[in-house]
């Protein structure tokens, strides 16, 4: 079926990814590699930093920082999107430079391990060792520990949802806010959006049956909403959200829901319904509709980070 989708995007408006079970997609987001660019960039440094995972495995984390940067900076802990599958994309790393020049902060971008090889609860609690890591790390960081949040598109927005519920249910430092952009929030696959699309370009609902069958091995695990946030028995004392869906995605209607979840909660939550576009649309980086995405989310952090951070106490829609 076609879908009106703005001419912008295109060609991306015609693909989809080539994921034909979940064994081949592992290998394939195994071959993926940072670029080349990030070892010498004029504008940021990117360090490898190494922090420890529940089981005792190493989680690389590479820290963006803006050259110039004196005082003790806020942070933002970033999970990449790509179906739990697949590595961070060119765009990703484009993604994060950006967001720690324009807001600015530094990013630390978190290479967990990947599904279906190393399925839930794996990913979920390699991203919240990588939150651990940065709090108790800070002053060496020359991080500010108030200042720091997460944030993730598509798979990465599940896995900053999860931490955040992560981190309330264990007592430990909770992030400032969570930034989710298309997330993937529930695996149940019930909503409207997901029923309809189920051949939209770039991620449709027949993609997710196959991620989920990679991602969640187990579906009776005692701690599955760090797999499915919306799973979640509570919404209460979550972080205050920032959660951007596309109108032609089968994840649209559960990130609706998620953000309706935590305004129930009592939680500040900006929802941005962008239209005309389909999930991962940011890839198309000089699309109007991706630069004014992508300035929304600045505007946000940096409204957290250096304005108002009150972001608990009331809702807005």
């Amino acid at each position: 079926m076609k879908y009106p989708i703005n001419k912008e995007f295109f060609p991306y408006s015609r693909f989809a990814p080539p994921i034909q079970n979940a064994k081949i997609a592992g290998w394939m987001g195994s071959m993926m590699k940072p670029p080349r660019w990030i070892r010498h960039d004029r504008e940021v440094s990117v360090t490898k930093k190494y922090g420890t995972s529940f089981d005792g495995a190493e989680v690389e984390i590479l820290l963006f920082e803006p050259y110039g940067m004196e005082k003790p900076a806020p942070c933002l802990v970033y999970y990449h999107g790509g179906g739990f599958f697949f590595g961070g994309a060119g765009y990703h790393y484009k993604l994060a430079k950006r967001y720690a020049l324009e807001t600015p902060c530094k990013v630390a971008f978190v290479q967990y391990r990947l599904a279906p090889k190393n399925p839930h609860p794996i990913p979920s609690e390699d991203c919240y060792a990588a939150l651990r890591w940065t709090f108790e790390n800070a002053e060496e960081l020359n991080v500010d520990k108030t200042q720091i949040a997460v944030g993730g598109d598509s798979a990465g927005g599940a896995l900053a949802a999860a931490v955040c519920q992560m981190a309330r249910d264990r007592g430990t430092d909770r992030p400032l806010f969570q930034l989710l952009v298309y997330p993937v929030i529930d695996r149940r696959m019930q909503t409207e959006s997901c029923q309809k699309y189920t051949d939209t370009p770039m991620w449709n609902s027949r993609l997710s049956a196959k991620m989920w069958q990679g991602y969640v091995q187990d579906g009776n695990a005692p701690d599955i909403a760090y797999a499915s946030p919306m799973e979640a028995t509570s919404f209460h004392d979550l972080p205050g959200a920032y959660v951007e869906t596309a109108e032609f995605d089968c994840l649209h209607d559960e990130g609706v829901a998620y953000a309706e979840a935590l305004c129930r909660a009592g939680i500040m939550v900006e929802l941005n319904e962008t239209k005309g576009t389909m999930h991962g649309y940011d890839v198309v980086e000089k699309a109007p509709t991706a630069k004014a995405s992508v300035s929304a989310r600045i505007k946000y952090m940096q409204s957290c980070f250096y304005g108002d951070n009150d972001h608990g106490n009331e809702n807005k829609r």
